[in-house]
């Protein structure tokens, strides 16, 4: 016997690999196992061979200090690495990663600058795909090594493939200096363990393929270049945690570039080689695209399935193979299950292939105090069967429960809402809140719960911010608050901190806008301060904060907004829009709150519509609020339509007022015939040019209404002219087909003068 380790090398998602490399170390039965990985995360060893663990894992790596960059390092049930963990466990050998710190990985030029190394070997696979004559290199990869049939052929298969590759790309890769580093390390720890009395020969090297030639010389000592690059490498600070990961993040569909395209069908590849059964894979791919269909609603034979599976084994063997490869599987499954139509499958191709499996690990497994608080959290609020991958609703009624006990019970959908919505201040995606129908009761909420493992990413990133999820939230809101300055920055805090159930961070964004309030702003911010004050002081109740403090400064907001609002409405049309949302938001406000002052408010209405010297939009829909108030009577208005539409006055500013008065209240418009009355004498009054223009403004007007407010508004027409009012109605509807275009067409080449 030599003296040298075995180095078997594996490709980091590989069914047969992790199968055939645990037949080779029962063996060669060693006392020691090194793995491929970051050599300071030994210590999740233990948890990964918990029998509790379930994969897909990842052991999370993450710098301390902002900015924070992370690296990942995933395990499948049938990652080679995570079986031969699993081995040294069950069979007391020693088990040590290899591979440089996870400080020092986060340290090295950022993962893009590395990729572009991938991005090499790449060219080099298509050239492989191209002499194999298969689809890509994971055809070429299945067919060869993962049905190679033998410990012994898939170890010698895999280490060739590595030392072809390697020849092919030494020294051309863009990474070239970070793997000779990488290897340069792993030597070291080899010499080391030999050093500390393991025999070469009781160790066995699990390593990617790719790096079993730079290992094999391991006794060699380092170069002077070598030893000065491994004293001087770069680190930084640096922390790590195990964390439960998903199907789809270990394809390469994701992003991962050590992944493979179909996480969910490897795994049926492990089950196969487990049950010795080559055939096995076939037939749980094809009967599990059947089943999601029949689930679907899509009748699926027993006979289809059959024939799909014969003609899987026909195809691998025109290719080439023996055992049908994921290529021909879904071939076979397009042809006799889809009816030659991807499309019609897709779906149950993507869930066959990558699946929606999520791992599991022990309790308190978590490093950072906010994973530990977020759970804890998950489990208190009865929310554990929403960590899952696949998206679900969860529909909360705030309101006191007094059917139940415990004070806990009663308000328990108020404390998952106030956890809600701190994750989502935070930009936790776990969760994500529904958009509110305008019918919506303020008391409910509509959310949908996803777990992935990028929520656990970004808890970990805000591990920064604050020991628990609270802590980190009340962080993020000032930070946001201080940075922006602005009013309706403290009036956002003020919102979420209401939303979140923090009252001390409602206080301290309180105080902050009483201060900046008297600050000069815009009415669009001033408005859209004034609407989320109103918010919360509407529903402040039933969130249980106190909104004492908010009244004064709504009062002093509101009251410089009605000052500001008529010079605002000297502009053009694309701000109109701005400041007509800003007028609906300061009525509700007014509508809402009887404390805020109301004659102010409509003597400022009253100036908007009077003055000829504004936007005719904003006067026309400052007219609107008034008649919906009931502050404009039937009289004021009809004054008003015959001031604004008379003979003389410019097509597109009356054409204009009108518009904005059709924006509110529209039924009540369409009850008043004098109104009709005026606007069909303005019509008359035009020439050929003026209704033209006119009719660009009136047409945006009347965009908006509906077939029945349409045909009222011709009945009412009918009976200005003296006519039957539902024939007019059926006359314009027939004739708007006919001449629309017509009228369309005459005005393509109307200078309008816009």
């Amino acid at each position: 016997m030599s003296n040298e380790p075995f180095f078997f090398g594996i490709r980091h998602l590989s069914p047969a690999g992790a199968f055939y490399l645990r037949q080779f170390l029962e063996e060669k039965r060693p006392t020691m196992v090194l793995v491929e990985g970051p050599c300071d995360l030994e210590d999740t060893l233990v948890h990964i061979q918990n029998p509790v663990t379930k994969p897909p894992i990842a052991v999370l790596a993450y710098t301390k200090e902002a900015p924070v960059r992370t690296i990942l390092y995933p395990f499948a049930e049938y990652s080679p690495e995570y079986q031969a963990v699993l081995w040294c466990g069950e069979n007391g050998a020693v088990c040590r990663f290899m591979d440089l710190p996870t400080d020092v990985f986060l340290a090295l030029p950022s993962v893009d600058e590395a990729a572009q190394g991938e991005e090499d070997r790449f060219h080099v696979y298509r050239a492989l795909d191209k002499q194999t004559g298969e689809d890509g290199h994971e055809t070429f990869w299945e067919r060869t090594l993962e049905q190679a049939g033998s410990a012994e052929g898939y170890h010698q298969g895999s280490n060739l493939f590595g030392k072809s590759l390697r020849e092919l790309t030494q020294e051309k890769d863009s990474d070239w200096a970070e793997i000779t580093l990488r290897e340069a390390w792993m030597r070291e720890k080899i010499r080391e363990a030999v050093s500390a009395g393991t025999k070469p020969e009781e160790i066995v090297v699990v390593t990617g393929s790719y790096h079993v030639e730079g290992l094999k010389s391991w006794n060699q000592a380092p170069s002077p270049e070598e030893k000065k690059r491994l004293d001087n490498m770069p680190r930084v600070e640096a922390s790590h945690t195990l964390m439960p990961y998903s199907d789809y993040r270990l394809s390469s569909r994701s992003g991962y570039g050590a992944g493979n395209k179909a996480p969910a069908y490897y795994a049926l590849l492990w089950e196969s080689l487990q049950a010795e059964s080559p055939m096995r894979t076939a037939y749980g791919y094809l009967s599990k695209i059947a089943g999601y269909q029949r689930n679907s609603g899509t009748p699926v034979s027993s006979a289809e399935v059959i024939e799909a599976v014969r003609l899987s084994h026909e195809l691998a063997r025109l290719r080439g193979g023996q055992i049908p490869a994921l290529r021909d599987l879904r071939d076979a499954a397009v042809t006799c299950l889809g009816s030659g139509n991807m499309a019609s499958i897709s779906l149950a191709v993507a869930d066959t292939e990558i699946g929606t499996g999520i791992g599991s690990l022990p309790d308190g497994v978590s490093r950072t105090s906010i994973q530990e608080d977020f759970y804890r959290q998950l489990k208190e609020l009865r929310l554990e069967k929403y960590r899952d991958i696949t998206a679900q609703d969860l529909a909360l009624d705030l309101r006191e429960k007094r059917n139940v006990t415990s004070e806990k019970s009663a308000f328990l959908d108020l404390h998952r809402s106030f956890f809600l919505h701190r994750l989502r201040v935070l930009g936790v995606s776990f969760a994500a809140e529904k958009k509110k129908q305008q019918d919506n009761a303020t008391w409910g909420e509509q959310w949908v719960l996803r777990w992935t493992p990028e929520a656990e990413i970004e808890l970990v990133e805000a591990a920064l911010k604050g020991d628990t999820v609270v802590q980190a939230a009340a962080f993020q809101m000032k930070e946001q608050a201080d940075s922006t300055g602005g009013i309706g920055a403290m009036a956002q805090m003020i919102e979420d901190s209401f939303l979140c159930g923090m009252p001390a961070a409602a206080a301290y964004a309180t105080d902050m806008l009483a201060r900046r309030a008297v600050d000069a702003v815009s009415l669009e911010e001033l408005a859209k301060t004034a609407e989320r004050l109103s918010a919360v002081i509407r529903f402040g109740g039933i969130r249980q904060i106190d909104d004492a403090p908010l009244l004064p400064i709504l009062e002093k907001i509101f009251y410089r907004a009605c000052l500001l609002l008529p010079n605002a409405c000297v502009c053009d049309d694309s701000a109109a829009n701005i400041v007509i949302t800003a007028m609906q938001q300061l009525n509700m406000a007014a509508l809402s709150h009887e404390f805020l002052k109301q004659d102010a408010w409509l003597d400022t209405l009253w100036k908007v519509a009077d003055r000829d010297d504004l936007n005719t939009r904003l006067s026309g829909f400052a007219a609107a609020i008034l008649l919906e108030r009931g502050q404009m009577d039937t009289e004021r208005l009809k004054l008003e339509v015959m001031r604004r539409l008379s003979f003389g006055t410019p097509a597109d500013l009356g054409a204009g007022w009108f518009e904005g008065l059709a924006m509110k209240n529209r039924y009540a418009l369409i009850a008043r015939l004098s109104l009709w009355e005026s606007l069909d004498a303005y019509l008359e009054s035009l020439d050929d040019e003026e209704f033209k223009r006119a009719l660009v403004f009136l047409r945006r007007a009347f965009a908006d209404f509906g077939a029945r407010e349409k045909d009222e508004i011709a009945e009412n027409l009918g009976e200005i002219w003296n006519l039957n009012g539902s024939q007019v109605s059926e006359a314009v509807n027939a004739a708007l087909g006919q001449e629309e275009m017509k009228i369309v067409e005459s005005l393509d080449d109307f200078d309008f003068d816009l």
